[in-house]
Parts: C-alpha cells; sequence; structure tokens
C-alpha cells in the first residue's frame, strides 16, 4: 500500500494531549511524514495566536488551516497567507437572529490578528490563564470582519445548541462546535476545514484519495468526510466515532503518532 501523500490532522483532542503539548513521540512522528516527502497539515479550530508551540514542534515547516478553514497559516512565517472572513452586516445580522431566540448567549470573535469579546463571556482554554482579548460591546464586536464568530450558552448540551443555531442562521454562516462547552464556532458560509484543505491539496496537485486525516470533534467531520482515509482517536465524539473509516488510540496515548509510524516508519 501507498503511503499517502498528505497527512492532515486536526489538534486539540488529536495529535496534542489532553495539556495541549505536542509529545516527543508526535513530534518524531511527523518528522517522519516529512522525512517521506509527504506534506502535512494541521488543520485545526485554533487560532493562528495559539499556533506558536506547535510551529517550533515542526521547525517552523509547513502550513496550518487554522479558524475552521478560515485562515491559511505560515508556520515559518507566522503569517496569515490566506483568510476567508465573515463581514460585518452579516455578523450583525447572526447576532441579532442568535439573541432573539437564544437570549442567554455571551460572543466573542476572532479577528485576524487578536480577538475580541463581550464583558459576559466566559473565556476557556489558554485564554482563561491570560490577559488577552479586549472587552468590547456587541456593536464595536460586530463593526470589522472576522475569522470567527463564538457563541458561549452557560447551560445548553452542545449538540442541542448547534442544531439550533444551525437552524436559525444556517444560511448566513457554518457553525460548528468542538469543546465539551456550549461554544458554537461560525465561519463565513461554506467554510469549513475541508474547503481549505481541498484548496490546498489542489495545489499541492493531491487528490482527495491520497489525503489521511485525522480528529475528534464534529469540526473536523467535513474534512474526515473528504478524505481518502479517515481515522478518529478513540477519545472522539460518538458522531465522529460512527463516520470515520478506522479508529486509533486516543490523543492522550498518541493515538496519530502509532499510525504514522506504521505509514511512514522504517
Amino acid at each position: 500500500m501507498q503511503s499517502p501523500r498528505l497527512v492532515a490532522t486536526d489538534l486539540d483532542g488529536t495529535a496534542l494531549r489532553s495539556d495541549g503539548t505536542v509529545s516527543p513521540r508526535t513530534a518524531a512522528a511527523f518528522a517522519l511524514v516529512e522525512n517521506a516527502g509527504a506534506a502535512l497539515v494541521f488543520v485545526t479550530g485554533r487560532p493562528p495566536r495559539w499556533m506558536h508551540m506547535v510551529a517550533g514542534a515542526v521547525r517552523h515547516r509547513g502550513l496550518a488551516i487554522c479558524a475552521n478553514g478560515a485562515l491559511v497559516y505560515d508556520l515559518h512565517s507566522e503569517q496569515i497567507v490566506k483568510s476567508h472572513l465573515i463581514h460585518p452586516d452579516v455578523l450583525e445580522e447572526v447576532v441579532r437572529r442568535l439573541r432573539e431566540k437564544v437570549p442567554d448567549l455571551a460572543f466573542s470573535v476572532e479577528y485576524e490578528g487578536g480577538f475580541a469579546h463581550e464583558s459576559d463571556f466566559r473565556l476557556g482554554g489558554w485564554d482563561s490563564k491570560a490577559v488577552a482579548g479586549l472587552r468590547v460591546g456587541t456593536d464595536t464586536l460586530t463593526s470589522r470582519p472576522c475569522a470567527k464568530l463564538l457563541a458561549l450558552h452557560p447551560r445548553m448540551d452542545p449538540d442541542i445548541l448547534h442544531a439550533a443555531v444551525c437552524g436559525l442562521v444556517g444560511d448566513l454562516v457554518t457553525p460548528t462546535h468542538s469543546s465539551g462547552r456550549a461554544l458554537i464556532e461560525m465561519s463565513a458560509h461554506g467554510v469549513t476545514k475541508a474547503t481549505a484543505l481541498s484548496h490546498l491539496a489542489t495545489t499541492l496537485g493531491v487528490a482527495a484519495e491520497e489525503v489521511i486525516a485525522f480528529g475528534d470533534m464534529p469540526n473536523d467531520l467535513p474534512m474526515l468526510r473528504w478524505a481518502g482515509v479517515s481515522y478518529a482517536v478513540a477519545n472522539a465524539h460518538p458522531e465522529v466515532l460512527a463516520a470515520v473509516d478506522h479508529v486509533t488510540a486516543a490523543n492522550n496515548d498518541d493515538g496519530v503518532a502509532g499510525i504514522l509510524e506504521k505509514l511512514y516508519g522504517p
């Protein structure tokens, strides 16, 4: 069997440990891919501002797809090289519709450089541990184009909230989710991990059937369904586990590395 020409992997919950680190084994497996002449692409919901540590693990080589497909990021220069943004008029309408039907939502946005959030938006992940982002009102929040609009509910089940948001604004943006919180991530309409990865693969002369993809959450589903071979880690969301070709070990057990070692190792 010929090894895939392109490896596309999600980061948090998939290739990274739960503490957000790249294990030595996974870093070595990434090197195997590159040494074999295949392309390695990180395809993540993370914004570029969270990519510095990951860039270092691959010696600042290659490209990453960030913000669920909205941004393409050069790991060498640590600069955004392509963007698909949500325009302010769309942002305003999305927030208006959601506020009308789901009044307890709080919003934040990821811009091309930095982010902003409403005062009642509860920060999570790295942002909860650092003084980061601007605390602004809704009018300011939606006043300029952004890569991702996020809506957080204090109590709802994430899957139920996702279905509600899709019904309310799915004609304007592409909603998804990727965490245990009721946090919905919205990209420009039609923008997913799959659309960005497909475009990048085309520029590299790689067909979908030559791609292997790894993921764990619903925001990975478009990419996993597009790729020729798809893997979920064992800790993945039930919908992801049901959609993929194969399941590997959990992220904390270096499941992605285990498969890459078999495909690209000596």
